[in-house]
C-alpha cells in the first residue's frame, strides 16, 4: 500500500497541505493537484518527493488527467458546493474511491443525493465529510449507540477552546450562509428544516477538566447530515462553545498560527456526544488538538481502510456507516484520545 498514488485536490490549502504530510508519513505517494499550478510547484519544491497535476473543477479532462492511475482521490478544495460534484464524478469515472473533508451542509446533501445511485452500480466507496466536523462526530455517535439500532436524540457538542478559521473556512461559509438566505438550519423530525428562530444558550457540561461551559445551540455542522445517513434518529442537535462561535464570526479572528513542530496551532478541542432513546442515554468523547490539522490522520486512516478492504459498505456513505466505529476511534491515538461506552 505504501506505494499508491493519491490524489490530493486542494493540497495548497490549509488542510490539505496537513493531509499531504500524513499521506507521505504513512507512505504514500502524494499528487497535489488543484487549480494554482504555481503554488502546487512551491509546494512540490519544499516537500521533494510530491508530484504536480493541476486541475480546475471546469476542466473534466483537466480532473481526468489528475487521477489518472491513481489509487484514490482526497478533495480537500473549498468550496464544497463547487468542487465537490466534478471531483466525485471524475472519481466515479476512474474507477477510483473519493473521500472529501466538507463541512458544508449542503454540500454534504448533495453528495449523498446525486451520486448514491452511481457509485453504489460502481462498486466505489464515496465518504463525504471525513474530518472533523461531520466524521468525528459521526464515528462517536455510531459508537456510543452500540448494539442500538435506532435512538429518540444524538446531541454533539463541541467544547473549543477557540476558533480562528483558515480563509477556506470563511469562504464556504459565506457561501452557505447565500444558500440558506440567512437562515438558520436544524435535523429536526427526521429532516433537515431552515427557520429563523433567534440564536440561544445553554449550558453544556462537558467532561472534566472542561466542564461546564455556555454554548450556542443548534449550531448545526455536517453531523446533522452524516449521522442520519445511517442511523434511524429523528433529531440531531450540535452545540458549539460561546468563546469559538464569537471567534469564527468576528472578521478580525486571526487564520491558525502554528504552535508546535508539526504545524498545529494551540486550539484544544472536546467532542462530547450523547445518545438517547427510552430515557437511557449513553456517551462517547473524544478530546485533541487543532480541527484543522486533526483532519489529516481522520481522512488519511479512512483512505487506508478503504484501500486495505476493511469497510462494511460501499457507495457513498458515512464514516459512520462505511467503518468499525469504535475501531476506528482507537486507531486514531495519539492524535485523538477517545472514551467509548464499555
Amino acid at each position: 500500500m505504501g506505494t499508491a498514488a493519491v490524489v490530493v485536490y486542494g493540497a495548497t490549502g490549509h488542510t490539505g497541505r496537513f493531509v499531504v504530510a500524513e499521506l507521505r508519513r504513512r507512505g504514500f505517494a502524494a499528487v497535489a493537484s488543484g487549480r494554482d499550478a504555481s503554488r502546487l510547484e512551491a509546494l512540490a519544491a519544499e516537500w521533494g518527493d510530491v508530484e504536480v497535476r493541476p486541475a480546475t473543477v471546469d476542466d473534466a479532462g483537466s480532473l481526468d488527467r489528475a487521477l489518472a492511475g491513481a489509487a484514490a482521490v482526497v478533495n480537500c478544495a473549498g468550496p464544497f458546493a463547487v468542487t465537490a460534484g466534478p471531483v466525485v464524478e471524475a472519481a466515479l469515472r476512474a474507477g477510483i474511491p473519493y473521500l472529501d473533508v466538507a463541512a458544508e451542509l449542503e454540500a454534504n446533501v448533495a453528495t449523498f443525493a446525486d451520486h448514491e445511485r452511481a457509485a453504489a452500480a460502481a462498486g466505489t466507496p464515496v465518504v463525504p465529510a471525513m474530518a472533523f466536523f461531520g466524521g468525528l462526530g459521526d464515528l462517536l455517535v455510531t459508537a456510543a449507540m452500540g448494539d442500538w439500532t435506532s435512538a429518540d436524540v444524538a446531541h454533539v457538542a463541541y467544547g473549543l477552546s477557540s476558533w480562528h478559521p483558515t480563509s477556506g473556512t470563511r469562504a464556504a461559509g459565506r457561501v452557505s450562509h447565500e444558500r440558506r438566505a440567512g437562515r438558520r438550519v436544524r435535523f429536526a423530525d427526521g429532516a433537515l428544516r431552515y427557520h429563523d428562530d433567534a440564536v440561544t444558550e445553554q449550558d453544556w457540561v462537558f467532561p472534566e477538566p472542561l466542564g461546564r461551559r455556555s454554548v450556542i445551540a443548534e449550531f448545526t455542522m455536517a453531523d446533522a447530515v452524516t449521522v442520519p445517513s445511517h442511523v434511524a434518529v429523528p433529531e440531531v442537535r450540535t452545540y458549539m462553545t460561546v468563546e469559538a462561535a464569537r471567534d469564527l464570526a468576528a472578521a478580525d479572528t486571526p487564520a491558525p498560527a502554528p504552535a508546535d513542530d508539526l504545524g498545529r496551532s494551540d486550539q484544544t478541542f472536546v467532542v462530547d456526544v450523547v445518545v438517547g432513546s427510552g430515557g437511557v442515554e449513553r456517551r462517547a468523547t473524544a478530546h485533541g488538538r487543532d480541527i484543522y490539522a486533526v483532519t489529516a490522520p481522520l481522512v488519511v486512516e479512512a483512505l487506508e481502510r478503504v484501500l486495505s478492504g476493511h469497510t462494511r459498505t460501499t457507495g457513498v456513505a458515512s464514516a459512520g456507516a462505511m467503518f468499525d466505529a469504535p475501531d476506528f476511534l482507537r486507531a486514531l491515538d495519539p492524535y485523538v484520545s477517545v472514551e467509548l461506552p464499555h
